[in-house]
């Protein structure tokens, strides 16, 4: 019921959903970027349900207020705090082992603020879990909501890193001046 509703709100609001994954992949790690704004949201989790898929998501605890909590909780949003050094990574990891279809989508940024470098989080709950990442885009210059390449975290952050940049890199934020990838880039790649 989702699917056909969703669709017809995206396609009149002018927005495309194309995605590219096998339709049996029931376990992965789902990044979505850019994040700069709170319509990535609602532009994005109806294009997951555009194409049938249902995600869990990261957001910071301080968003589970009364009544937002329950509505956040009823989409599937697992409260994080930041604050406190926690094991994260190998609580939600430890989630793909018990739950045959699973996917957690995460917002490498963190932020909807301009960010030099992603949190690693992400890459390391994927490689714990032996999980792929796919790669989710909203793109506001042209009007696509993407689900795109799956790869499986290699040897080295740093080249992941590379490559996701570089697919990045072309894609407009709804508020390009809060997604800066370059700095992030230089960082790891002198």
């Amino acid at each position: 019921m989702l699917a056909p509703i969703s669709r017809f709100v995206l396609k009149r609001c002018g927005w495309k959903v194309v995605y590219d994954i096998p339709p049996t992949l029931k376990q992965f790690v789902f990044i979505m970027a850019p994040h700069t704004s709170y319509w990535d949201f609602v532009v994005g989790r109806l294009g997951l349900w555009s194409i049938g898929v249902s995600s869990f998501f990261l957001i910071k605890k301080e968003s589970f207020f009364f009544p937002l909590g329950i509505f956040l909780k009823a989409m599937g949003g697992i409260p994080v705090d930041r604050a406190k050094s926690n094991n994260v990574v190998n609580e939600v990891a430890d989630l793909f082992k018990h739950h045959p279809a699973l996917v957690i989508t995460i917002t490498p940024e963190g932020t909807r603020s301009l960010r030099k470098a992603w949190k690693r989080g992400f890459w390391f709950i994927a490689k714990k879990a032996r999980v792929p990442i796919v790669m989710g885009y909203l793109d506001y210059g042209k009007k696509i909501a993407g689900v795109h390449k799956l790869f499986y975290p290699g040897a080295s952050y740093e080249q992941d890193l590379a490559m996701m940049y570089d697919f990045y890199q072309n894609i407009t934020a709804k508020h390009p001046e809060k997604f800066n990838l370059s700095p992030m880039y230089r960082q790891t790649n002198p």
